[in-house]
C-alpha cells in the first residue's frame, strides 16, 4: 500500500484542470479556485492546476496582474482530508507531497493577488500567503487550524505568518488554531484592504487593473525589490534594490516615465 501511494503521488497525480477557471480581461488574469465542493479543498491535483493556470498568464506578455479567488463561501478552507488521511510519514517525504505545485506559486513574477471571501484556512491561508497582496471582504476568515487536527502548517504557513503579522499573534494563531477575522487581518498586515462584501468585487477589480496599467518589467522588478525585504536581510535588501534600481535606467518605459512626467501627461507604457 505504502509503495503505491507514493507511486501515485510521484508519477500519477490527476491535474483537476476542471476545477480551475480562468480568463482575461483588461489586463488581468483570472484564476478562480471552482471546486465542485465550494470550500475549496486543496488536493496535490487541484494545487498543480491553480499553479499551472497561474503560470499560464505569467508567460501571457498581455497580463499584468494575476487575480486568485474562491467561491463566495471560501478561498479554500484547507487541505483535502481525505486525501491528507492516507498518507503517512514515508508517502509525503518521498512523494514530495508539498514541494509538488506549492513552492511554484510563490516563483511567479507578474504581480499576484489573493481575493478572499469566507474561509481562508490551513492550505488556503498558506495560499493566499503566497501571492503578493491580499485583497478581502468583511466576512473572509484566516487561520491555521492545523494543531486541531494532528498536524502543524506545512506550506509555509508558520514562516509567513510570522514574517506578515510577528511572532506573538502567529505564535497565537498558530498554537490555538483560532480564526482572524477580516478587520483583525487587515489591522495587524496580513490583508492589505478590506471591504464590504457589496463593494469588494468592485473595488478588487479597480485594484488589479490598476496594477496591470503599470509598465509590466518596472512592477516586476518592484515585486522583486519587496520580496528581497521579506526574505532576506537589511544589507542584503538594500543592496538588491539599488542594483534594481539601477537596472530600470535601462528600459525604454524609464525614459517614457520621467518624460511623462515633466510633460505632465500620462505614461505611454511600452513594456520594454
Amino acid at each position: 500500500i505504502e509503495k503505491s501511494l507514493m507511486g501515485f503521488f510521484m508519477n500519477n497525480i490527476v491535474v483537476k484542470t476542471e476545477w480551475v477557471k480562468s480568463w482575461s480581461e483588461n489586463g488581468v488574469g483570472w484564476v478562480q479556485l471552482n471546486h465542485e465542493n465550494k470550500l475549496n479543498p486543496l488536493s496535490a491535483g487541484f494545487i498543480l492546476a491553480i499553479k499551472e493556470a497561474t503560470e499560464k498568464f505569467d508567460r501571457d506578455t498581455s497580463i499584468g496582474c494575476i487575480v486568485l479567488t474562491g467561491s463566495d463561501k471560501a478561498f479554500a478552507a484547507g487541505a483535502d482530508l481525505k486525501e491528507m488521511v492516507k498518507l503517512n510519514y514515508s508517502s509525503v517525504s518521498e512523494s514530495r507531497y508539498i514541494e509538488n505545485g506549492w513552492l511554484d506559486i510563490p516563483k511567479i513574477q507578474t504581480p499576484i493577488i489573493a481575493g478572499v471571501k469566507g474561509y481562508a484556512l490551513g492550505g488556503g491561508c498558506e495560499l493566499a500567503m503566497m501571492c503578493d497582496i491580499i485583497i478581502a471582504s468583511e466576512n473572509a476568515k484566516f487561520g491555521q487550524p492545523e494543531i486541531n487536527i494532528g498536524a502543524i502548517p506545512g506550506a509555509g504557513g508558520t514562516q509567513r505568518l510570522t514574517r506578515s503579522i510577528g511572532k506573538s499573534k502567529a505564535m497565537l494563531a498558530v498554537l490555538t488554531g483560532d480564526m482572524i477575522s477580516a478587520n483583525d487581518a487587515e489591522n495587524c498586515g496580513l490583508v492589505a484592504k478590506v471591504f464590504k462584501d457589496n463593494e469588494y468585487e468592485i473595488a478588487l477589480k479597480e485594484i488589479a487593473i490598476k496594477i496591470a496599467s503599470q509598465s509590466k518589467p518596472l512592477a516586476k522588478l518592484a515585486k522583486q525589490a519587496v520580496n528581497v525585504a521579506y526574505e532576506t536581510t537589511l544589507e542584503e535588501g538594500v543592496r538588491s534594490e539599488r542594483s534594481l534600481f539601477y537596472s530600470t535606467f535601462a528600459l525604454e518605459d524609464h525614459v517614457e516615465g520621467m518624460e511623462a512626467f515633466s510633460e505632465k501627461r500620462k505614461p505611454n507604457w511600452k513594456n520594454k
